[in-house]
């Protein structure tokens, strides 16, 4: 895959300086097939690839982005096999997600930038320029009116509307972080990024802080979320559904299970999901009754010889 290891060096510092805050080879069969059909505990990824988005359509393939050159690699989740790699620009593919058209949604990390590929041929529909200021362009939300983008380095979101019939706009809107929000120099904060169960605002983990914010989406206003106390150390990844929240914990090699009210305001931790398999898993994304999670091992120094692999837990 060409570009990687160049693009490594870069891509790998950027992570390690701003994440400090806080070996997998055959795909192992399970013994019988979990919900939806997935058969896979843990699935294999190209050696060297430097995987952190995941994304899971209606039907049974993956894709998951490489921050090394940005290639996407598609698999089938029922066997664990390579469908197809989609050709990346060179720069990091962050967190990602895949519409009802059959269109990718990439962050673009340390480039700041977002992209809009073809989900079957990796061909590039749209890209833009979110910031040319600080930047990592981290993780991405699809809700009924567009895509949001969260910025690691700066207090801002950034937001896509979709129009009419799927029309992509012609720039992205920004929208400044504000009220209880309050930036950490020098380390990640606005990371992962879901949508509330109503469906009336986001909800972003903010990692240096292990603080979990319900987000207006006009204004930028931001709230602790009441978790009764209990903070997410090491957020990472977010992924709702109904009204239970997942929340990759990366280097604490765990997901934290909340149980949220409708409007995002409050919640409970009521689990905490580990696995032998984790190695600093980043992302989420759910198949039938599975979850899916890349394992970034950002632990690890990479090589083009690192094994990386996605694991599969019940939900």
């Amino acid at each position: 895959m060409s570009g990687r290891i160049v693009a490594r060096t870069f891509a790998a510092a950027a992570l390690t300086g701003l994440m400090a805050v806080g070996a997998v080879g055959t795909a192992q069969a399970a013994g019988s097939p979990p919900g939806g059909g997935a058969v896979e505990d843990v699935i294999s990824l190209p050696d060297g690839f430097q995987p952190e988005g995941i994304a899971i359509g209606n039907g049974p393939t993956a894709y998951v982005g490489s921050l090394a050159d940005g290639d996407v690699y598609v698999f089938d989740l029922r066997t664990g096999a390579e469908v197809t790699t989609l050709q990346g620009p060179g720069t990091p593919s962050v967190g990602l997600k895949v519409d009802q058209r059959g269109r990718l949604f990439i962050a673009g990390g340390p480039a700041g930038d977002a992209r809009v590929v073809d989900a079957s041929t990796g061909a590039l529909l749209k890209d833009y320029q979110l910031t040319t200021g600080p930047a990592f362009i981290n993780d991405v939300v699809l809700t009924r009116d567009g895509a949001w983008f969260t910025n690691s380095s700066a207090a801002e979101l950034y937001f896509l509307p979709i129009g009419p019939a799927g029309a992509l706009p012609a720039k992205a809107e920004k929208v400044p972080l504000s009220g209880d929000w309050t930036q950490v120099p020098n380390a990640f904060n606005a990371n992962g990024i879901a949508e509330t169960p109503d469906h009336t605002a986001l909800l972003v983990i903010q990692s240096a802080t292990a603080t979990l914010f319900r987000v207006d989406p006009a204004t930028g206003d931001a709230t602790a979320v009441d978790l009764g106390g209990a903070t997410l150390d090491n957020g990472d990844g977010l992924l709702v559904v109904g009204r239970t929240l997942y929340v990759v914990q990366n280097f604490s090699n765990a997901v934290a299970v909340v149980e949220l009210a409708p409007d995002g305001s409050s919640g409970t931790v009521v689990d905490t999901i580990t696995d032998s398999d984790f190695r600093v898993p980043t992302t989420v994304a759910k198949f039938g009754k599975s979850l899916f999670l890349p394992n970034a091992r950002f632990d690890t120094p990479p090589t083009p010889t690192t094994e990386y692999s996605v694991v599969r837990i019940d939900r």
